[in-house]
């Protein structure tokens, strides 16, 4: 029996056992992932010197989860969501030590590393809507922004160490962090495989097109949804600038692998900040002008990140893009696993991730060939330029998403609300101002 949590308890979460272990593992496999990153994008930049090579690291991970879209997140919705994370794991684990089976070899060619994750790709496209949808399993609705939060909060911590850890063990030998990586998700499939299976919603619907293709089509009548998540997307779309980050520690900076860590780990120090903050104060009122707000001031970081020539003034820049990121994410995320039934959450949830998978990997891409035509410098300085125009240009074009006040909805108030918007366009509800 749990005890009931406090209206504004900051670890309300994890006065649930199975969140504590689910948050644990969540946060060894990001670590991992991170380390992971910072070891690939140094690896293939040593050995190619072509930022097109470090886009190519987004898309091999981005496709799996657009081609696939349709079956991953029915997957969540119709089986054991515990159980696909789990199989994943060992999936994405087995893959880090091929990494390590290459670096101990010795490589001349990126080839083998891409096809390792490719693998990864396919893995994380069925891992993510699982774990995203499993966590409201996990906990009452009262706690969920809490839990969310704190999950927030475990992804940027692991962005803050993972990165300087994955630089510093790359400077033992491209062994070692792939090495390190394989004990943290050996960890990871031990915490998830101690979570309790949990209560799952099931319509027990047989597979159709229409039951495949209900994600879409409740986030396209979900104006307010659709908005949240094509607004982050488009935004990180042209402002990521992660993928460039070994050609200006190493060109522009003149760094070595332990400046890409910190790097890599200034916006998770920023956005560890403000998800700590929104932990124990939850955005109450204006929820939807603070994001507009806080992705334009992303994209003004962003401007200054590529124009910078100075470390303290680019870890500046990239700590205020992680902290307003934090805001984005913490009020996208909230909507859409608030404002979803149990038994869409997998396929909202994988065409969600489909959208970040966009903003991340694929705005990588984007990077990659915007530097090797144009330069690393113009391609960030542009990118920024763009992600303010989008704020705008959303701020417009979603009225609905700019007047919403609060993040908190009652459980029945939503589902009625969803229900409705399922089968007609939505109209102003409750949340929006």
């Amino acid at each position: 029996m749990q005890a009931p949590a406090l209206a504004d308890d900051r670890y309300a979460a994890f006065r649930h056992r199975a969140f504590t272990l689910y948050f644990t593992a969540r946060f060894l496999s990001t670590f991992a992932m991170q380390i992971i990153s910072v070891a690939v994008g140094w690896q293939i930049y040593d050995l190619t010197r072509d930022p097109f090579d470090l886009g190519l690291v987004g898309l091999f991970q981005f496709l799996p989860a657009l081609v696939l879209i349709l079956f991953t997140g029915a997957a969540a919705d119709r089986y054991g969501r515990r159980t696909i994370m789990l199989i994943c794991e060992i999936a994405i684990g087995l893959s880090a030590l091929a990494l390590v089976i290459f670096a101990w070899r010795g490589l001349t060619s990126p080839l083998p590393i891409f096809s390792v994750l490719l693998v990864i790709g396919i893995s994380r496209a069925f891992f993510s809507p699982a774990s995203q949808s499993l966590a409201p399993n996990l906990v009452p609705a009262r706690d969920l922004p809490n839990a969310i939060a704190w999950n927030s909060t475990s992804w940027q911590t692991a962005t803050i160490v993972g990165p300087v850890a994955g630089g510093l063990l790359y400077g033992l030998g491209a062994t070692a962090p792939y090495l390190t990586a394989c004990l943290f998700f050996l960890a990871a499939i031990i915490a998830i495989a101690l979570v309790p299976p949990p209560l799952q919603r099931s319509r027990g619907e047989a597979q159709s097109w229409k039951t495949l293709v209900a994600g879409f089509s409740y986030v396209r009548n979900q104006k307010i949804v659709l908005g949240a998540i094509s607004l982050d997307m488009f935004a990180v779309l042209l402002g990521g600038a992660t993928a460039l980050m070994p050609v200006f520690a190493r060109d522009v900076l003149e760094l070595g692998p332990w400046g890409l860590g910190f790097l890599r780990a200034s916006p998770g120090i920023g956005a560890i900040g403000m998800a700590i903050y929104l932990a124990s104060r939850p955005i109450r009122g204006h929820a939807g002008r603070a994001m507009f707000i806080a992705v334009g001031v992303f994209g003004a970081a962003t401007v200054v990140f590529g124009l910078s020539k100075s470390l303290p003034l680019t870890m500046a820049a990239l700590i205020v893009m992680g902290a307003s990121d934090m805001i984005s994410v913490y009020v996208r995320q909230s909507l859409v696993q608030l404002w979803t039934p149990d038994e869409l959450r997998g396929r909202v949830s994988a065409v969600n991730m489909v959208f970040i998978g966009a903003s991340n990997e694929l705005g990588e891409f984007r990077a990659g060939i915007m530097a090797s035509l144009i330069g690393p410098v113009a391609a960030v300085v542009i990118g920024g330029a763009g992600t303010l125009a989008v704020a705008l240009a959303w701020s417009f074009g979603f009225p609905q998403l700019r007047q919403i006040q609060s993040l908190d909805r009652d459980a029945e108030e939503s589902r009625a609300a969803i229900k409705a918007g399922l089968d007609q366009p939505e109209k102003s509800g409750p949340g929006t101002a």
